[in-house]
């Protein structure tokens, strides 16, 4: 028989769970823009394939902005939101500042679909549907969109500075990170998947190439080789913004090459390594599972793109439906 302490337990868990991935979920639905915006995929994928032309990064840089958007008070358009009054930006918070980008191509979606259905789609929507669409165009796995999230009137930037996972993370802490958001490691490692495209920083992961842990030495989890590679790209002091790629395989394509790199020794941030090389951890065994199978990985990668989009939506009358991404209705 279970104990009172026992089941109050259970209780709380299930309200915490209930709480981060928001009890108004119900309204969320694939049907959402049938009748109001039914066009939206067309036009947003018309949008980014024109951006791409110019952008190879693009894919990637629209999924990044909705995992960070997700993770900061739920998946709002937040960090959409330019400075203003009564608003702190969170395009100035640490994981964002100088990194996170592709927010004109967030416009032009957002204009092109006003012409079509004015004070319709959201654009916590528009970053949901830009990263599926994203995903597929670069190869990857396709799912059904749920729609209905509505826009925050307000930003996060203290929120997004200490909610975001950075590339400096142990696992331990990537992991809480995650779990306050109602994902587990199953969800950890297949959104970590999307480094099988996009780039980084020289400032992200050098710390690993010279001086890890104030060791004196790199990290000796890098694969001898690979470490010269990186070394050559990122000199010792040396320029910050030069970028690499996240995945030194195929850059440019959604593929579970990425897992096979981490079991090479040749994952870039120290988040993408720790995976694979935390003695006794349970991302191990899943990062074999999806470098075993391409079609296991995209499944996943499925299911946690909509767990994380499900993550404490504003639906029915709360929030906003914004008519510019960058600021709040007047």
């Amino acid at each position: 028989m279970m104990s009172s302490s026992s089941y109050n337990n259970l209780v709380t868990a299930a309200l915490f769970l209930a709480a981060v991935l928001g009890g108004s979920n119900a309204q969320l639905s694939a049907t959402f823009y049938d009748t109001s915006c039914p066009n939206i995929s067309s036009i947003v994928q018309g949008i980014i394939e024109q951006a791409q032309n110019s952008d190879v990064r693009i894919n990637a840089k629209l999924i990044r902005l909705h995992f960070h958007d997700c993770f900061v008070d739920g998946c709002d358009g937040s960090i959409l939101l330019d400075n203003a009054d009564g608003i702190v930006s969170e395009k100035d918070a640490n994981p964002n500042i100088n990194s996170a980008d592709g927010y004109s191509v967030v416009d032009d979606i957002k204009t092109a679909l006003e012409n079509v259905c004015p004070g319709v789609v959201s654009c916590a929507d528009i970053l949901t549907i830009a990263s599926q669409i994203s995903v597929s165009l670069a190869g990857g796995p396709t799912w059904r969109v749920l729609y209905g999230r509505r826009d925050s009137r307000t930003a996060n930037q203290a929120g997004a500075n200490s909610d975001i996972p950075t590339p400096f993370d142990t696992l331990d802490e990537n992991r809480q990170k995650f779990t306050a958001k109602g994902l587990d490691s199953t969800d950890l490692v297949a959104l970590s998947g999307a480094h099988t495209f996009g780039r980084a920083q020289c400032r992200t992961f050098s710390n690993r190439l010279y001086n890890f842990n104030n060791s004196g030495s790199p990290d000796q989890s890098i694969d001898a080789t690979y470490l010269q590679t990186l070394q050559g790209t990122c000199p010792q002091g040396g320029d910050g913004t030069v970028v690499a790629n996240l995945d030194p395989s195929t850059p440019n394509a959604f593929d579970n090459d990425y897992f096979t790199n981490l079991q090479n020794n040749r994952g870039l941030l120290q988040t993408d390594q720790e995976l694979f090389s935390t003695t006794g951890a349970d991302t191990v065994a899943v990062v074999n599972r999806f470098a075993g199978s391409q079609t296991e990985f995209f499944d996943a990668f499925a299911q946690s793109m909509i767990n994380m989009g499900n993550i404490s939506p504003l639906t029915g009358s709360d929030g906003e439906i914004r008519a510019n991404c960058r600021s709040v209705n007047a």
